[in-house]
């Protein structure tokens, strides 16, 4: 049965979806250093972060879990017009984006999560580690960037 065809509204409309969920996912990765510089002596830095870290699941990482669903439902939608998939998941870059995904969730949950708890805290030292996952997200953006946009193998 054929739902939509690469590049029929409904598949775009689960395709802009997919990429509007990352983009949330993924803003504060890009904006954590200048977050960081900007809060360095004030006395707000830890009220800052405390805010961030109170949304950082609801919002960051909700929008991570559901931007990689809705990957497997754009992979599942991609149907050319002999109702045949375009994009299968066993195509090699989609495993790949897959095992991005899951590692983006590890680095955010693992690294910038707790990093943020910990600044709003009052920990300085988990500031590094906060850091460094955001800047391993975003090169980890960028590989799924890539994938998506080049196809390899395909």
């Amino acid at each position: 049965m054929l739902l939509a065809a690469v590049g029929d509204t409904p598949y775009n409309i689960m395709l802009l979806l997919h990429i509007l969920a990352f983009v949330v996912a993924l803003a504060p990765a890009f904006v954590g250093r200048t977050i960081n510089a900007g809060t360095q002596g004030n006395s707000a830095r830890s009220s800052v972060y405390e805010a961030i870290a109170k949304n950082s699941m609801r919002i960051h990482g909700s929008a991570l879990v559901v931007g990689g669903l809705l990957g497997f439902g754009v992979a599942g939608m991609s149907k050319d017009l002999n109702d045949e998939l375009v994009y299968e998941v066993k195509d090699g870059w989609l495993i790949a984006a897959v095992v991005v995904w899951i590692a983006m969730n590890g680095v955010l949950h693992a690294m910038v999560m707790p990093g943020e708890k910990a600044v709003a805290a009052g920990d300085e030292s988990a500031t590094g580690r906060m850091l460094l996952g955001s800047q391993v997200l975003s090169g980890l953006f960028l590989v799924s960037l890539y994938l998506m946009i080049f196809k390899p193998g395909a």
